[in-house]
């Protein structure tokens, strides 16, 4: 009996320690690698589009299983089996609506935000036109969507939380912003995609990690902060002098990891939030 209560701890501490070896071993997973998008000044090339799809009579839109066009067959080298991407270019936020001061101005620098849709696979293949399936699919694909060919994406790996520093001093090295979301969204948290202006032109590669923070009483006409509120606020106190962000501790918020580069952005999965994250907090890399 002793045996056999030996042996059930032993092989207890085995799988203990063979998944806390899985976890720190965890890498980015399918959907946050292909479904990430990317903000890019390259060239995308425009000459491959979806056409339409199955029952285009009625369905305007397609995803996981349906079957769509693309305007390239045999005669331009497209094979049965053949593997594709879906991307559309998307112009920025709807509502036109600034977060911080001059984000808009930063995010066209970055260059144009593509949004990746849907992976495809060929099913069949006629002289100038082929039937692909959405094998898996990010959001809905439509006419006019761009598709190139399939390349598979690096998974780098992801750090774990333990002994994340929230007191952690300035890195020194490169700094910038986080300068909008994907989608565009106006928060980021633990598992979604932010996209910072820092690029491979600033020497930044895929794996890499940022540290995201805060300066105390921010003055760059963020939303989601009052000016000047670290030393002041109206009826609660203020102190005999006024104090600059840089001077106070800084609001380690989380960090997150570079998932896609381009030249002058990089696209980050943020893997830790302490607290929410909004366009305008500020990265440097670790």
């Amino acid at each position: 009996m002793m045996r056999r209560w030996f042996y059930a701890l032993v092989f207890t501490g085995l799988m203990v320690s063979v998944a806390r070896a899985q976890q720190g071993a965890a890498t980015a997973n399918d959907n946050q690698l292909y479904c990430s998008g990317i903000v890019t000044t390259d060239p995308v090339p425009t000459d491959t589009y979806v056409i339409s799809g199955a029952n285009s009579y009625f369905r305007v839109t397609f995803s996981d299983h349906k079957l769509v066009f693309i305007n390239k067959g045999s005669s331009q080298g497209v094979k049965a089996g053949d593997q594709f991407q879906v991307i559309r270019p998307v112009s920025g936020d709807e509502l036109k609506y600034e977060w911080f001061k001059d984000q808009d101005k930063l995010l066209k620098a970055m260059g144009t935000t593509y949004e990746d849709k849907a992976r495809l696979r060929v099913v069949n293949v006629q002289q100038n036109v082929s039937t692909a399936e959405v094998v898996s699919s990010c959001s809905y694909v439509q006419r006019g969507d761009l598709v190139l060919p399939f390349t598979s994406r690096p998974a780098p790996q992801l750090k774990s939380a333990e002994g994340f520093d929230i007191f952690a001093p300035a890195s020194g090295k490169a700094k910038a912003m986080i300068v909008t979301t994907r989608y565009f969204g106006d928060l980021g948290a633990e598992g979604r995609i932010a996209y910072v202006n820092l690029g491979s032109a600033q020497g930044v590669k895929v794996g890499d990690y940022f540290r995201v923070f805060r300066y105390q009483g921010n003055t760059l006409e963020a939303e989601y902060q009052t000016p000047h509120i670290a030393y002041q606020v109206f009826g609660f106190g203020t102190t005999p002098r006024p104090y600059a962000g840089a001077e106070l501790p800084r609001d380690i918020l989380g960090e997150g990891v570079v998932l896609r580069v381009s030249k002058n952005a990089a696209t980050v999965l943020i893997t830790l939030s302490k607290a929410a994250m909004f366009p305008g907090d500020y990265v440097e890399l670790e």
